[in-house]
């Protein structure tokens, strides 16, 4: 008898801890049958143990690796290859970025965000598809966590807006590729985030965000709750909230050069 699970990046916090907890606890909200496994998937052994103790119910699996690495992404290729389990949910939620102007970025703090947002998203839907097929749950599921970063360029923030682009247009590709052999592929576009991103891409110097941003801040567990009923419809893509929507319709309509005239205003010196 195969496991039916899930899988879940960057779930020791943010975003990603949102995701596994309404997965943990659903109760057919968004599924018709639970999941047998939950493979949580981040760096920290400690926040991930902590985590599985607190969900309580016993189906979630700490899966320790830095998707950074290469070695990371083997870890979860050789789980996969040995245990041999039909993936029914792959939500890609790890994600970094470094705020301020990439000449004076370290080299790996360029790679880093890269490697997680773009290469490892990549390699974990390309080891995970092979074990992704319908079942009672209707199609199997693929959730990218973009940004709407990644409707247009942006100084100061440069390297993650573009790899947030490269989410949204990897997800439209896949969602074609993929459609065949049963899988649906989403895209998810929110606005700023209430998590720990705006310290740890401002290296700590800010914890919360203290421009226009802070007016459009919104709840992961929602955000999360939205993007789940979104994907359970066959979604392609869940651009929230509103405010988001206003800013991707301007995003085609709007002159580029103007956008970046306003946003370099706006980077600090």
């Amino acid at each position: 008898m195969y496991q039916k699970i899930a899988i879940i990046t960057g779930s020791s916090s943010g975003i990603g801890k949102a995701f596994l907890e309404l997965v943990a606890g659903d109760n057919g909200e968004f599924f018709k049958t639970p999941f047998d496994e939950i493979w949580a998937v981040a760096r920290r052994e400690d926040a991930l143990k902590e985590l599985a103790s607190s969900v309580g119910n016993g189906r979630i699996v700490p899966v320790v690796a830095d998707l950074a690495s290469d070695s990371g992404i083997s870890l979860i290729e050789d789980k996969l290859r040995t245990e041999e389990p039909v993936v029914g949910l792959l939500i890609n939620s790890a994600g970094m970025g470094i705020k301020g102007r990439v000449t004076d970025k370290s080299s790996k703090a360029l790679d880093d965000t890269i490697r997680i947002n773009c290469s490892a998203l990549s390699q974990m839907i390309r080891i995970c598809a092979p074990y992704m097929k319908p079942g009672e749950n209707g199609h199997a599921k693929i959730i990218n966590i973009a940004s709407s970063a990644g409707f247009l360029p942006q100084p100061g923030f440069a390297c993650y807006a573009a790899s947030k682009s490269y989410v949204i247009s990897f997800s439209r590709a896949l969602s074609c590729e993929l459609k065949p052999k049963g899988i649906d592929v989403m895209a998810v576009c929110p606005g700023p985030v209430a998590t720990d991103f705006q310290r740890r891409a401002t290296e700590g110097k800010e914890t919360d965000f203290n421009d226009w941003r802070k007016n459009f801040v919104i709840d992961p567990v929602k955000l999360s709750r939205k993007s789940l009923k979104a994907s359970v419809r066959g979604r392609r893509m869940l651009v929230y909230p509103f405010s988001q929507k206003l800013l991707h319709l301007a995003s085609k309509i709007v002159p580029i050069s103007w956008i970046l005239a306003f946003e370099s205003g706006a980077v600090k010196e």
